[in-house]
C-alpha cells in the first residue's frame, strides 16, 4: 500500500497519518509500524515521526488470517450482490462489526453466514468492511468480498469520490435554505467517548446540507446532507455544532430532548444514497434506500400536525 502525504496529514505523527491514509484504526496503524511494516521515503518509520507533504509512505499489511467470528443467520436486506461486493440496507440498531459490548449479532456475523468466502477479507475483526454506519443509523452500506475489491473501494472512500447522501430530521428552522459546515473534528476535550469541533488537533471535515421540508409547527426541518469527508460521527457533530441537533440523538442532541426522541429511540439519520465505481471495470453504480418505517411515520405525524396548525 503506497501513499503520498498531502496537506491534511502534514505535521501529524506517522501512526495518525497512516490511520488516515489507509483507513485504519490508530491501534492497527501503530501495530503495523511496530512490526516494521511501514517505511517512509524507503526507511523504516517510527510511530512518533512527523510526516511532511510529499513523503512517500509504504505499508505492507500482515497476511490475512481466518476469521474466528461465528456466522449467524441474521436477515439481510440485500440491494445488490455480485462476485466482488454486496450492498445492503442496514437497519437501525444493527452494529456493523464486533466491538466491546457487541461480540456477536453484528452485520459482520450476518455477512459471514450469507457470504461463505468472506472470512479474512480486509481484516480479522472486520471482514469485508470498507466503511461503517453508526449503530443507530440506517441505510446503504457496501461490503467487499475479496481483497482487491476492498482496496479499490477503500481508495475511493479515501479520495472522497464516493457519493453519499443522508437524510436527517433536525431540531430547528435554519435561516437559510442550504449551508456548508467546514470545521475540524476530533475527540472531545473532556469526554473521550464523544467527538467535537472544539478540539485542538481535529481532522479537516466538511458537511453540506440543504432543507427539503420545514415543519414550523414543530420547529423541525428535514434535511438532505452530503458529507464531503468521513470523520467519526461527522454529520451528528457538525449539525449539532450548527444548532441543528438530530432528533433522537442521545449523545449530541441532549438539549431539549422530548418524548419524540424517546419514541424514536435512535438518531433520525438515514444513509439514503451510495454511489461508487465498481472495482471490476469501473462502471458507476448508485444505490438508494428510502427512509425506514420509524422515520417515515415520524415525518407523517409532523406533516399531520402542520395541516392541523
Amino acid at each position: 500500500m503506497t501513499f503520498l502525504v498531502g496537506e491534511n496529514e502534514a505535521g501529524a505523527r506517522l501512526d495518525l497519518a497512516l490511520a488516515s491514509l489507509a483507513e485504519l484504526s490508530r491501534s492497527q496503524a501503530r501495530r503495523w509500524i511496530d512490526e516494521g511494516r511501514v517505511r517512509v521515503n524507503d526507511r523504516i518509520g517510527a510511530a512518533s515521526r512527523k510526516v511532511q507533504v510529499g513523503d512517500l509512505v509504504e505499508a505492507t499489511p500482515p497476511e490475512l488470517r481466518e476469521s474466528y467470528l461465528d456466522p449467524e443467520p441474521i436477515e439481510l436486506a440485500v440491494l445488490h450482490e455480485d462476485e466482488d461486493l454486496i450492498v445492503v440496507d442496514k437497519p437501525a440498531g444493527l452494529v456493523v462489526h464486533p466491538a466491546p459490548g457487541h461480540p456477536s449479532g453484528t452485520l459482520v456475523n450476518a455477512l459471514l453466514h450469507h457470504c461463505q468466502d468472506l472470512a479474512g477479507v480486509g481484516g480479522t475483526l472486520r471482514p469485508g468492511i470498507v466503511h461503517r454506519l453508526d449503530r443507530g443509523t440506517s441505510g446503504v452500506l457496501v461490503v467487499a468480498k475479496h481483497d482487491e475489491a476492498h482496496r479499490a473501494l477503500a481508495q475511493q472512500f479515501h479520495d472522497h469520490s464516493v457519493e453519499r447522501v443522508y437524510r436527517a430530521l433536525v431540531r430547528g428552522l435554519p435561516g437559510e435554505e442550504r449551508g456548508r459546515i467546514d470545521r475540524p473534528i476530533g475527540r472531545h476535550p473532556r469526554d473521550r467517548k464523544r467527538m467535537s469541533v472544539a478540539t485542538r488537533r481535529g481532522r479537516q471535515a466538511c458537511t453540506v446540507w440543504h432543507v427539503t421540508r420545514r415543519f414550523p409547527a414543530s420547529g423541525q426541518s428535514w434535511l438532505e446532507v452530503r458529507p464531503e469527508t468521513g470523520r467519526t460521527h461527522q454529520i451528528r457533530v457538525h449539525l449539532a455544532s450548527a444548532g441543528l441537533p438530530i432528533i433522537g440523538d442521545p449523545v449530541y442532541g441532549r438539549r431539549g430532548r422530548t418524548g419524540q426522541d424517546a419514541r424514536l429511540g435512535r438518531p433520525a439519520l438515514h444513509a439514503e444514497v451510495l454511489g461508487f465505481d465498481h472495482p471490476r471495470g469501473g462502471a458507476r453504480m448508485r444505490f438508494e434506500a428510502p427512509p425506514p418505517a420509524d422515520i417515515a411515520d415520524l415525518l407523517a405525524r409532523l406533516a399531520e400536525r402542520e395541516r392541523g396548525a
